[in-house]
């Protein structure tokens, strides 16, 4: 295999490297029985088929010398250079820790083998493919120790072959993973999906002629198709997913069309979904937008002659290259410098983001959890303002987009405006959202924001800074943040009477004013804030003061509006957006007046939007209980009975009305607005939906 596109000096360095390997792994056994150095030789086998470098098939010739023989890093630089004698380093394992602690002792070699992979991406190519001819030849193992090996194959070295785009090793290492852990479910399912096969072979094959057939019509005359069969471990995991048993499953067939050009790949396209009717939401562009692995594909599924969908997948022979071999299909090894492509930045990111979470991280253990949190199969597509692309994990939120820009972004942020609204940090996004993130000097991470940081990247980056703010550190930023936002009310921390501050340590619960810093410093009270009270009078200091008809003093334990860091501030619900429990909600500062908590997208929050300084983040305490105010507008019939229909719907559903005004009567209809008690954003949906139910009412909406 390697001598069609190697020299024939590079073949006989691999020759001489197996003569070497024979020696150094002399009188080893496998637990097959067979001699040790067929599984290296089947490695490097591999790895000439995917047409790697030479000093890359030679190093997985020597993979395990170092690790299970007496054989020396040294030797092997003597023998075959630096950079084949790094590469073996960086596969071979970590055999001074302790067995003891096996879960440790992963989490270490783990660590070693991404650490040389940063360096160098074919350390991971090897060591995914020794995975898989480990696990192809996993059954002299005893059963447990075959449970253990899959199960860690599954959770890591699986989901990195995808992320790294090797789409073949992903498959099969799946399938024997799912094989090992599950040998009757693995063996029921193959057994159908090969009888399915067997009954629709006649069929497929008619498909697959006439797709041809009408390709050739349009002109797209090098097509070339081939039969998509679904992986076992895919159709289990859909099962498990919808619960549903192996008969209701879809198989769903597929053909792959592969063309010359991307042009051809849209026409191609539209030949298919002429000859059969598409399903409706079911196509997929991953040429404009690739995936995080650089798969390029165009996706489809049709209604074909079969009771099941025919899925169609549509690329170009470059495009199936990177498909199939991932990172391997465009590596430049010879310079040991990466490409320029869209594909091979997102590695190089992602080789980054690694290495990042590592100088984060505090122990191996951690360091390998932020790396599963961040190896999802899934991903989707966020734009920045200027219209780049970036690819997070499904259910990624604000902060992990933040931080996925840069870790000072992340640091910083206090806010962002998604497609032009504003919006929290931990909202949910979605692909095509574009966000503008927004940031303030005094901005912190905050310990909560672990609840909603899904990326590995995200929560590394948070934890470390909060663990690195401890002790002088944290004081000394809390200091320099107090008097920041002092500075920015015209007063020095030396003018402030001892009365407010001994006042605020006691409601604080803090022993001096070295613990308010510090406290500060670590992101538990916002210095804004903490300047705002200390200025303010004790009156108003002690109160949360809401907004209603009539003014009501709720405390922390009656209304739980959590405000990080604003014990003792008078807070307002700002009347204009009247934001109720549920609603994504704003602080803003205003002088003399403490914290208006605004809706985010109120206009009067908005008009603050130059001015981060005096944003602070808020969020509703889950359970919080109370009656709060919001309008509602109805255009209604005008006749009689309406409105009494109206506010008898709106008391069966437990709220009060506690105020009517007419906005506007002609001879047909009439304007109501209606000031309204609900408890949250929920209860307020359900009195709409009723409303809108009157067949007299022609509108209802919030104001």
């Amino acid at each position: 295999m390697a001598g069609k596109y190697l020299s024939p000096a590079q073949v006989e360095e691999i020759r001489r490297a197996i003569r070497f390997g024979e020696r150094a792994h002399k009188g080893q056994q496998r637990a097959s029985g067979e001699d040790y150095i067929v599984h290296p030789i089947e490695v490097a086998t591999i790895l000439a088929k995917m047409r790697l470098d030479h000093e890359t098939v030679v190093a997985a010739i020597l993979h395990d010398v170092i690790e299970d023989t007496p054989t020396a890093k040294d030797q092997i630089l003597a023998e075959f250079g630096n950079e084949v004698a790094e590469l073996v380093d960086g596969v071979s394992k970590l055999t001074h820790l302790s067995r003891e602690n096996r879960a440790l002792a992963q989490a270490e070699n783990f660590r070693k083998i991404l650490m040389a992979m940063s360096r160098d991406i074919r350390v991971i190519l090897i060591k995914l493919t020794d995975r898989l001819h480990n696990m192809r030849t996993i059954d002299p193992l005893p059963i447990e120790k075959q449970r253990r090996i899959a199960r860690e194959t599954l959770d890591i070295y699986a989901p990195i072959a995808n992320r790294l785009g090797l789409r073949g090793i992903w498959m099969e290492l799946e399938d024997l993973c799912f094989r090992a852990l599950h040998p009757w479910r693995h063996r029921i399912i193959a057994s159908h999906v090969k009888k399915l096969q067997g009954n629709h072979k006649r069929v497929l094959q008619k498909v697959e002629k006439e797709i041809g057939r009408q390709l050739r019509r349009g002109f797209i005359i090098k097509a070339h198709i081939e039969r998509r069969e679904r992986h076992i471990y895919d159709l289990y995991r859909k099962m498990r997913a919808k619960r549903i048993s192996l008969e209701k499953i879809r198989y769903g067939y597929g053909f792959k069309i592969i063309v010359e050009l991307p042009d051809d790949c849209y026409r191609a396209l539209g030949v298919v979904h002429r000859l059969y009717k598409p399903v409706p939401g079911k196509f997929k562009d991953f040429i404009a937008i690739p995936k995080a692995n650089g798969y390029q594909s165009l996706h489809t599924v049709l209604f074909g002659p079969l009771d099941e969908p025919i899925e169609i997948q549509i690329r170009t022979k470059e495009m199936n290259r990177v498909a199939e071999a991932g990172i391997a299909a465009h590596w430049i090894y010879k310079t040991g410098k990466p490409g320029t492509n869209a594909a091979q930045r997102r590695i190089r990111k992602w080789v980054k983001d690694l290495l990042e979470m590592q100088s984060h991280a505090g122990d191996s253990m951690e360091f390998l959890e932020s790396v599963k949190e961040d190896l999802f199969p899934k991903e989707i597509y966020i734009f920045t303002p200027d219209g780049e692309t970036v690819v997070l994990p499904r259910g990624a939120t604000v902060i992990d987009y933040a931080y996925s820009i840069h870790t000072d972004i992340g640091n910083h942020c206090i806010g962002a405006k998604l497609d032009g609204r504003y919006v929290s940090l931990q909202r949910q996004l979605f692909t095509g959202d574009t966000i503008e993130i927004i940031k303030a000097d005094w901005g912190r991470p905050n310990a909560s924001w672990l609840d909603f940081a899904t990326t590995g990247k995200a929560r590394s980056a948070i934890r470390s800074y909060l663990k690195n703010l401890q002790g002088e550190e944290a004081k000394a930023i809390g200091k320099q943040l107090l008097e920041r936002a002092l500075a920015a009310e015209s007063i020095r921390f030396d003018d402030i009477p001892p009365e407010p501050l001994d006042s605020l340590l006691k409601e604080f619960r803090l022993d001096g004013l070295e613990d308010l810093h510090k406290a500060i410093g670590i992101g538990e009270h916002i210095a804004p804030l903490v300047a705002r009270r200390l200025l303010a009078d004790n009156e108003s200091a002690q109160a949360i003061t809401v907004e209603h008809e009539r003014a009501t003093v709720l405390s922390r334990e009656i209304a739980p509006l959590y405000i990080r860091g604003s014990e003792g501030m008078a807070v307002d619900l700002g009347r204009c957006c009247r934001p109720i429990p549920g609603d994504a909600v704003i602080g803003i500062l205003s002088a003399g007046r403490g914290l208006t908590i605004h809706t985010m997208n109120c206009r009067n929050a908005t008009e603050h939007s130059d001015q981060p300084e005096r944003w602070v983040e808020v969020a509703w305490e889950p359970g919080v209980e109370g009656d709060f105010p919001v309008e509602i507008r109805v255009d209604m019939a005008n006749r009689a009975g309406v409105l009494a229909t109206v506010a008898t719907v709106i008391a069966d559903m437990n709220s009060n009305i506690d105020n009517i005004d007419f906005k506007g009567r002609d001879g047909l209809n009439s304007t109501l607005s209606f000031l309204l008690e609900v408890r949250d954003r929920t209860h307020l949906e359900k009195i709409i939906h009723r409303i809108r139910s009157i067949n007299d009412v022609s509108r209802i909406t919030r104001i």
